[in-house]
């Protein structure tokens, strides 16, 4: 069953991630209703494909230690009988499941056609695209369209590699977990425009690593139709982050035009494009303009010559973090409730002189607000519950990271670490300055 994933789309993977209770572990015939789910999902629609491509590979996992041993045991019980079989064959592309599962017991070595006539063909791996280990380029993830700042970003910090497009950052992730892509690089704060919030609470929600972050320069353009002047235009379109890095420069054109926020830079040049708008401008790239045949108008209305944006790479494992390069880790916590718990964790970093870059706090979704006695006198709102994003400049590998780490515990309800990974010290180049 072949899946496309050229360009990934939300209809995509409008899924919940499959969750598996603790006390239930899945059984045999359970992966066999997944395979059979997957196998007859193509006709139905890509959303249930990809659920059932998901569904398949969590049971596979959380299984296989279990028909591991019922194998042995079956499989020694044949040959006990002195029938021989087929061995099983592992899957590829490092899910650790068995791609071809008999339910019940292996099958005869004299019958290889029963064991398709009994299991529909699987979803695999393979069914989205090669893997690199057999010899292609790395696939990918960046949200947006070709042309975007992301698609840059992905390029430099994985040259050569095969770029794979998203519609939205939610699909980015779900792509690198459900194997389409091999990793994720994601915008997670600009230097004008601060943090990306919506990421931060994705990284949150998804189990993925960060294993290494790159800063690119962004230099904005002010691109339209053919023809199309300055005075023409009624509308600006654009990411809102760009929207807010050019907002002063905007304003000095006197431009007569209203500002409307889309999902992506590279994408509000192309539906301009594909629509012949002549009255709408868009905020994006100059490779934006060479991809879909557009007009610079302005060049560098960005409203700071150091305009950068920062942008984490993800991947499904951590890497081993080491002392003989600069190195980066982030975490997210929640403090206790007790009177300056935020200022001891904080301690734990000053006082090991570990050097903190960032500190982001984000309303937990779950817990958003607390309430005076439980909810009685009204329900009067006390204050809001955070979590606490942090980086800093230290490796896991460094003992005084560890040892903060410790004592950081001591003083948290919630505590994860998001990723150890190199830092990007490679100098920024400065934009031409803006008008």
């Amino acid at each position: 069953m072949a899946m496309a994933c050229e360009s990934l789309t939300s209809s995509s993977f409008t899924g919940h991630p499959l969750t598996i209770p603790k006390s239930r572990t899945p059984n045999i015939m359970q992966i066999k209703r997944a395979f059979t789910r997957a196998s007859t999902s193509a006709s139905v629609s890509h959303n249930s494909h990809s659920h059932s491509l998901h569904e398949w590979k969590t049971l596979c996992a959380t299984i296989n230690g279990q028909v591991e041993n019922q194998l042995m045991t079956t499989k020694s019980n044949a040959l006990a009988d002195g029938t021989d079989f087929l061995p099983v064959e592992q899957a590829v592309k490092g899910v650790d499941s068995l791609a071809f599962l008999q339910m019940s017991s292996l099958v005869p070595a004299n019958k290889p056609e029963a064991l398709n006539n009994q299991l529909p063909r699987p979803l695999s791996v393979s069914s989205a695209g090669p893997a690199p280990m057999h010899g292609s380029a790395l696939r990918v993830a960046y949200q947006g369209v070709p042309g975007a700042y992301s698609e840059a970003a992905a390029g430099k910090a994985y040259p050569d590699c095969e770029t794979v497009p998203c519609d939205q950052f939610e699909v980015t992730f779900q792509s690198l977990e459900l194997w389409l892509t091999d990793r994720a690089v994601l915008p997670v704060e600009n230097s004008l425009g601060g943090s990306i919030h919506r990421n931060y609470d994705l990284l949150l929600r998804h189990h993925l690593h960060i294993v290494g972050e790159v800063q690119l320069p962004v230099h904005h353009c002010l691109l339209a139709m053919p023809g199309v002047r300055k005075e023409d235009i009624r509308r600006v379109i654009s990411h809102p982050q760009a929207l807010a890095q050019c907002e002063n420069t905007l304003t000095r054109l006197a431009l007569n035009a209203s500002r409307e926020a889309v999902d992506d830079t590279a994408g509000a040049a192309q539906f301009i494009a594909e629509n012949g708008l002549r009255d709408t401008a868009a905020i994006a790239s100059a490779r934006a303009a060479e991809i879909y045949g557009m007009n610079i108008l302005v060049d560098g209305i960005q409203d700071d010559s150091g305009n950068v944006t920062r942008f984490v790479m993800l991947a499904r494992e951590p890497i081993i973090p080491r002392l003989d390069k600069p190195f980066k880790t982030s975490i997210v916590f929640a403090t206790e409730e007790t009177t300056g718990s935020l200022f001891k964790v904080l301690s734990a970093f000053a006082f090991r002189n570990i050097n903190l870059t960032k500190i982001e706090s984000r309303p937990q979704r779950q817990k958003p607000l607390r309430t005076v006695d439980g909810g009685l006198n009204n329900g009067k709102a006390k204050y809001f519950e955070y979590l606490f994003y942090i980086d800093f400049e230290a490796s896991m590998a460094d003992e005084r990271a560890q040892n903060a780490l410790r004592e950081v515990q001591e003083f948290t309800s919630f505590l994860r670490v998001l990723g150890s990974y190199p830092m990007d010290i490679t100098p920024s180049t400065r934009c031409p300055p803006s008008l």
